[in-house]
């Protein structure tokens, strides 16, 4: 019954209009900011690894792994596996196409992010819910957001990465999901305890690490298969419009399933990026605007797509076909399910080493989801700072610990199926409110976006100056260049 109220309630925020409308706007934007995420591309990993962090802020390259430490999770592995298992091959060009236009997604609302930041208790805070009310002028729709990206970030969404993480290990080691959930939240309940500081400390080391030992293995994976790259693409290009003889008639669900399950990935649009985006110490909003943008290439063209070869390769999966009775279109492993796709995947690639492909997984799983629930944590512990204040904040700031922690927990002790379903309402309730929002106030980020390329044809490193460029409510910006003339003024 329950489920049922579930499914019914997923398949309203997944409908059409979301699917194809997020692509719609995806596009609006890339052409609006003349598609900066190919024109820009190079200066977008360049902007990475310059900026300096602060008191108040960290620096570029951590709030970007704190943004990949979200965005680079279970829906790399599993998710890429399940968008297989429901959409075909075909699903993951979908997943490109979503990625690609995604990114000027991205940089829309990570530089909207900048903004609109704020300065609260020595740190910076920004995301949607600080845009929304200081953009539109009206705070309940910054509330809307802050709600809705809590219920997301502490409750709905935890699941999936504990579940994933215990059920790779049960299936790596043969350890109790309860025993592998008591480990979660004690370690989670470290860092989260140590603050947005340790967050980015703990996510500069873990995930580039975790990412490039991924990526080696699964070039390792495609070099041991080179010849059969091209059948591969064909497969992959020939399923996402339904040409294929085994995958004809999907290119609904190929869509469907490519978009959803790409944007839980990189999350464009979603609305958590742009929290991490504020953080950055930076000179201009746009300058993080590009690098957030990136983030999503590495997540989806590098990451997903890591997997999706290494299970095409291997030919490790199930494919259903679009029906009640989930009869399958595609059994090339019996008896298994998508959260064991990669695993298999790697196990067979390398046949000699037992248990490898099974263990190996089950850790990248284990860093990619524990990096992903401290950003989710940093998520709504930045939608607390804004609903409350004082004494209070710090107050909820504490139940919010507790809460997670024991969704977390219960995530790891309870079926894959539910904790996705869970997962995705939580993801569609953030993506429903963060679009709309974006769309009503995507504007100043065009201006930034064309003031900045302004300022580096001139060859300066461009300042951002929201009064010049007519931008209303900017007032962190305001400050922070009143500020610095003074201190100008004094020196001379």
């Amino acid at each position: 019954m329950l489920e049922n109220f579930l499914n019914w309630i997923s398949g309203i925020l997944w409908g059409p209009i979301m699917i194809y409308g997020i692509l719609i706007v995806g596009l609006v934007f890339s052409i609006m900011t003349r598609f900066a995420q190919i024109r820009k591309i190079k200066e977008m990993f360049v902007l990475m690894f310059t900026g300096e962090k602060s008191e108040a802020g960290v620096s570029s390259f951590q709030a970007l792994t704190i943004a990949l430490s979200g965005r680079v999770g279970t829906g790399n592995i599993i998710g890429t596996a399940s968008a297989i298992a429901f959409g075909g091959p075909g699903a993951v060009f979908w997943m490109w196409i979503t990625a690609f236009i995604g990114a000027s997604t991205a940089y829309v609302e990570s530089t909207l992010a900048q903004i609109y930041k704020t300065k609260k208790q020595g740190v910076y805070r920004g995301g949607p819910a600080y845009y929304m009310e200081k953009g539109t002028g009206k705070r309940w729709f910054g509330v809307m957001f802050a709600i809705a990206a809590i219920l997301a970030m502490a409750i709905l969404m935890p699941g999936v990465q504990s579940n994933a993480i215990s059920s790779a290990m049960n299936n790596a080691f043969n350890i109790s999901p309860w025993m592998t959930g008591l480990a979660i939240i004690a370690l989670l309940g470290f860092v989260i305890i140590g603050g947005v500081k340790r967050i980015a400390n703990a996510a500069q080391i873990i995930v580039p690490f975790m990412a490039v030992a991924y990526l080696l293995v699964a070039i390792v994976v495609i070099i041991m298969n080179i010849s059969e790259v091209p059948a591969v693409f064909g497969l992959i290009i020939r399923s996402a419009f339904s040409v294929d003889a085994t995958f004809g008639g999907m290119i609904g669900a190929a869509i469907a399933w490519g978009v959803k399950r790409a944007i839980y990935s990189n999350e464009a649009g979603q609305g958590s990026g742009p929290h991490a985006a504020a953080a950055a110490e930076v000179s201009h909003p746009a300058k993080q605007g590009l690098v957030q943008a990136a983030s999503i290439y590495i997540d989806t063209l590098l990451v997903c797509s890591a997997t999706a070869l290494m299970i095409l390769f291997m030919g490790t999966y199930n494919t259903n076909v679009n029906n009640a009775e989930g009869e399958l279109i595609v059994e090339h492993v019996p008896g298994h399910n998508y959260t064991e796709f990669t695993q298999l995947a790697v196990t067979g690639a390398f046949p000699g080493l037992d248990n490898f492909g099974a263990a190996f997984v089950a850790f990248a799983l284990f860093f990619f989801a524990f990096t992903t629930l401290m950003a989710y944590y940093y998520i709504a512990e930045t939608n607390v700072a804004y609903l409350f204040s004082g004494r209070t904040e710090g107050t909820v700031t504490w139940i919010l610990k507790i809460v997670m922690l024991a969704s977390v927990f219960y995530g790891s002790v309870r079926t894959s199926d539910l904790a996705w379903l869970l997962g995705d309402i939580g993801l569609g309730l953030m993506v429903w409110t963060n679009v709309i929002g974006i769309i009503v106030l995507a504007k100043p980020s065009f201006i930034a976006l064309k003031d900045y390329e302004e300022q580096r044809k001139a060859g300066k490193d461009p300042v951002f100056d929201p009064i010049k460029l007519g931008i209303k409510n900017a007032d962190f910006w305001v400050e922070r260049n009143k500020s610095q003339n003074q201190q100008e003024n004094k020196e001379k």
